[in-house]
């Protein structure tokens, strides 16, 4: 065994045992620890968990990697990312936490109808399937480089860690397990960072030194056939960054696993204060991103230019052997670098590069020392298997409290809602699986394509459901499934998935921006359905007045109405 895997084995298994361990002493035995945490977490440390579970494995394998190819066109996950946040804390998250209620679909059942309740459940299972197969397939990238595990079993051995600590204390366990993890995740990706920055400029901040090395990054990489690093709209076209841009935003703002952490906090104040946390260790990792991705480009191809195939650095090698890098049989020197595998297989250039690689291998690229590299495969695992957990929850409740109490067993125990949930928990696991295993695209892709859904259904419905008392059911149930519709079926008509053949993009719109036009059919949908249909009853509007406005100011309007 090499010292990259003893030193990833020995990082790894202690933190598996710390989230164990975490996981058992938080154990819950009522439905409102499992589902809210019994809504007692403390600002900072839920900001933490909402950082953990935001930063997934898209965030911290895929997206430096994605900016290192795409150059300043993958600004867009940057803007979106955290973008969203801001709308999510100043639109939703607090309004949300004054309703009271475990779940986004409970919400809807309360301002809508038990019939949109039902739809809102069945998407928030959709959308978390899809981005918790991006986590499961990053977690897989992992365990097969640095433990040596094929990516099925890798994939396989993160399932079964997820599942045992998300199921044995639910939202209560998940949450102090997320603080560790983000912890972990923080300190494997800023200390490698900080290390190449120092090395590389002799100024140990990477977002203030990476600009040195801008130049001759795009001089590098036009001599191997990659766009110029720094220009605009060469990966995209100008509007497909800004639907990509406003889709993850409000994509972010929609997402169930998301949201539902704000109903964990003690008080409406607390879920506000969170935000505020979240996005300060967010930007902490996301400001680090760019420089990651330019700081490991500019060193890979420095260490294959000119050399020939039979010398190439150790890390080819060993990445090699994931499939995750090839060379092209004749080669003798490189020359050209693609990360397209259909511009390879074409025979376009001599070297193919997955995106999801560069996070995980940059340490060694760099030449980092042994315990560097198993830290990181230890923070790659911390971020995907944290935003795993969350999902896997929304997916427990949505078909417990969601479903199963709602249309099964009304008057089903705590004992047996919580088995519901658990045994839901473990059917999802299952299927996550054989979807992290067979994946169908790169990590942030697959989780871009989760933004998407929930841009085009969850957010124009909350949004008009805390903002526009005149939204009622038939029109929120209408523009869901027009969102769903058009997102979905021009993801799977863009995309190869269920045996399906990719086309050519419409209008230079991708599968990740089409979220954007999906919200915006959602949006008019529900205003015009619901304007040509009955207003919600009285009691229902006076439910939104309250968790709008202040006590105060709902006396004076009281008063008012009844002066009138």
């Amino acid at each position: 065994m090499s010292d990259i895997q003893t030193w990833a084995l020995v990082f790894v298994a202690l933190s598996f045992a710390v989230y164990i361990y975490i996981a058992w002493r938080s154990r819950v035995r009522e439905t409102k620890g499992f589902f809210v945490a019994e809504q007692n977490i403390p600002a900072v440390a839920n900001g933490a968990a909402v950082a953990a579970d935001w930063m997934s494995a898209a965030s911290f394998i895929s997206m430096a990697g994605l900016i290192a190819f795409l150059g300043s066109d993958g600004s867009v996950y940057l803007m979106g990312w955290t973008g969203g946040y801001v709308l999510l804390a100043l639109l939703l998250a607090p309004y949300l936490r004054k309703w009271g209620k475990f779940t986004v679909p409970e919400f809807v059942g309360d301002r809508y109808s038990e019939t949109v309740r039902s739809v809102a459940a069945l998407v928030a299972i959709i959308v978390s399937f899809t981005y918790v197969v991006g986590q499961m397939a990053g977690g897989g990238i992992v365990f097969s480089r640095f433990l040596q595990v094929p990516q099925a079993g890798g994939v396989a051995i993160a399932a079964v860690v997820i599942f045992a600590y998300a199921v044995f204390g639910g939202m209560k366990g998940i949450t102090w397990t997320q603080v560790a993890q983000y912890t972990v995740l923080i300190v494997a990706y800023l200390i490698p960072a900080w290390a190449v920055a120092q090395t590389m400029t002799g100024i140990a901040v990477p977002q203030v030194s990476f600009g040195q090395i801008l130049a001759e990054l795009d001089a590098i990489g036009q001599e191997f056939g990659m766009a110029v690093f720094t220009e605009a709209f060469t990966a995209r076209p100008q509007i497909d960054v800004f639907l990509v841009t406003m889709s993850l935003m409000i994509g972010t703002a929609g997402l169930p696993h998301v949201i539902i952490r704000f109903y964990t906090t003690k008080t409406v104040r607390g879920a506000r204060y969170s935000a505020l946390w979240a996005l300060i260790f967010i930007g902490l990792l996301y400001t680090t991103a760019p420089a990651v991705g330019a700081f490991t480009k500019l060193n890979m191809l420095q260490g294959v230019q000119g050399v020939s195939t039979s010398a190439l650095p150790s890390w080819v090698a060993n990445w090699q052997a994931t499939g995750l890098v090839s060379v092209a049989e004749g080669t003798e020197t490189i020359g050209t670098i693609t990360n397209s595998a259909d511009d390879f297989a074409a025979g376009q250039a001599d070297m193919f590069l997955n995106n999801d690689i560069l996070v995980l291998a940059s340490p060694e690229i760099a030449g980092l020392p042994a315990p560097i590299v198993g830290l990181v495969a230890a923070g790659g695992l911390a971020a995907a298997m944290s935003t795993a957990a969350g999902l896997l929850l929304v997916i427990s409740s949505s078909a417990s409290h969601d479903l199963y109490f709602r249309y099964v067993d009304h008057h089903a125990s705590e004992r047996r809602r919580l088995l519901v949930s658990r045994i839901a928990m473990g059917l999802a696991v299952l299927v996550s699986i054989y979807f992290g295993i067979n994946p169908p695209a790169f990590v942030a892709q697959v989780v871009a394509f989760a933004f998407g859904l929930a841009a085009s259904t969850f957010f124009p419905m909350l949004l008009l459901g805390i903002f526009w008392k005149r939204a009622n059911a038939i029109g929120a149930v209408s523009g869901m499934i027009a969102g769903l519709a058009l997102t979905g079926t021009y993801m799977i008509y863009t995309l190869e998935v269920f045996g399906t053949q990719a086309h050519e993009h419409i209008a230079g719109v991708s599968p990740e921006g089409v979220g954007a036009i999906g919200a915006l059919v959602n949006l008019i949908v529900t205003i015009v359905v619901s304007k040509a249909t009955r207003p919600p009853s009285e009691h229902v509007q006076e439910m939104v007045e309250r968790i709008r406005y202040p006590a105060a100011r709902q006396v004076a309007r009281s008063a008012t109405r009844a002066a009138e």
